[in-house]
């Protein structure tokens, strides 16, 4: 995945290296159109001065022959050449490729002359000065290895700068992130947002400050509520279930009427549970367990063994204890009491009759792993009521309680089926 501030270096740089292969032609006309005009000037200020100076002496043919045989010897490219007849002609610039015996290294070399007609003792001559041009190919060359360079340096200086400018100007940004991303609303602690003085972070964390008042203020309502409410329902369900126990427990009730009190006492037990579990979740979430001690979960499992056996035996379950290493974490009891027991309840519950139960450990972690059929919804099997099984007896909030235990200590809690088996794994690290 790439970064935010990655794609405009991107973008940059292709935008840079499209500019500066465009750039490379348009240099190399520009170099050659200034020095062909250079030499154009050049031989026409050459040919001026000869021209003065062949006419304010009186050569004879003979002397001008033997001064272009001269300029032949010393001085190649420039000649004055007897015309067959008199005819004034206006100064012509020309080019011309041909080999260069003076360079055997390259085939064929550039040459841009100018023809001017002089008169000398009412002779006709054809004067020419001709001069080497560097060549398209290795200006373009040159030119091509220069803007290369120049763009190596452009995208060495673009990464320094962006990094430099990410690192000031993204810095609120980063912090922002990072405190967003340890808020936890049932805490019910105010988020620290860094100041910017760039309006868009500016106007970012006054929407986050707004949102997140909003959602700890409706939090903190329902926690409140659920609360309350399980507070308020436990002692009427209390009392419905110690006056249907004695309504069931009369003699002269009818078979009729005893079928239906039982109709009812399941339904109101899985009421009462409900109602437990939310209150128990409610005080997590409050923070009210925040008392801790050393406690040594091998200590809290073999006694919720020995609590469970009824339950096991009446499913016919086989239970294997191979825990070989003493796990000691420093948590609230009543939480450590209530992660085994719904660890183990929920193995019982969902063990098909004469199936097989494990549990076992590492130094820092605890498995409970039981027989099933088929895997369980985990998108769905940790959220409250959540529908990953049929089973109506089930308050629903069983593993919910769990992750809610395990969210408080930093605890991992995963969920795996392997070969017919569920794995459930909590590692204390």
């Amino acid at each position: 995945m790439t970064k935010l501030l990655d794609k405009p270096l991107k973008a940059f740089t292709i935008y840079s290296l499209i500019i500066l292969a465009i750039s490379i032609p348009a240099y190399v006309m520009v170099i050659d159109y200034i020095w062909t005009t250079e030499l154009d000037e050049h031989n026409w200020l050459t040919v001026v001065h000869t021209k003065q100076k062949l006419q304010s002496k009186q050569f004879s043919h003979a002397e001008v022959e033997s001064i272009n045989q001269i300029w032949g010897e010393l001085q190649p490219g420039v000649s004055i050449v007897k015309a067959t007849r008199k005819r004034v002609f206006a100064d012509s610039i020309y080019e011309v490729i041909r080999p260069n015996e003076y360079d055997e290294e390259d085939e064929a070399d550039r040459f841009r002359g100018l023809k001017s007609y002089v008169e000398i003792n009412n002779l006709p001559y054809i004067l020419t000065v001709e001069t080497n041009v560097e060549e398209w190919d290795e200006t373009f060359g040159g030119v091509a290895i220069v803007t290369f360079l120049f763009f190596v340096v452009l995208i060495f200086g673009f990464i320094l700068l962006n990094r430099r400018i990410a690192t000031r100007t993204w810095k609120p940004f980063y912090q922002t992130l990072y405190n967003l991303k340890s808020f936890e609303l049932s805490k019910n602690r105010s988020i620290n947002l860094p100041e910017s003085d760039i309006e868009e972070f500016h106007e970012l964390n006054q929407s986050l400050h707004q949102l997140i008042s909003n959602s700890v203020s409706t939090f903190q309502q329902q926690k409140s509520f659920t609360e309350n409410a399980s507070h308020e329902l436990q002692t009427p369900i209390a009392l419905l279930k110690s006056k249907l126990d004695l309504l069931i427990q009369q003699k002269n009730i009818s078979p009729e009427t005893s079928e239906i009190l039982s109709s009812i006492d399941a339904p109101l037990s899985r009421l009462s549970r409900i109602n437990k579990n939310l209150l128990v979740l409610a005080k997590v979430e409050n923070h009210q367990y925040s008392d801790k001690e050393e406690i040594v979960i091998t200590d809290y499992l073999n006694s919720a063994i020995t609590l469970f056996e009824d339950y096991l035996d009446e499913k016919q379950l086989r239970l294997s204890n191979d825990i070989t290493e003493s796990i000691v974490v420093n948590a609230n009891a009543f939480l450590i009491e209530t992660l085994i027991h719904n660890l183990l309840s929920n193995a019982i519950r969902h063990t098909p009759k004469g199936g097989q139960i494990n549990i076992a450990s590492t130094r820092t972690s605890l498995l409970v792993i039981n027989t099933g059929k088929e895997s369980l919804d985990q998108t769905k099997l940790f959220q409250r009521f959540s529908s990953t099984t049929q089973d109506k007896v089930s308050s629903g909030l069983g593993l919910a309680i769990i992750q809610e235990i395990a969210n408080k200590y930093g605890w991992e809690i995963t969920y795996n089926f392997e070969s017919n088996f569920h794995v459930f794994t909590v590692s204390f690290a």
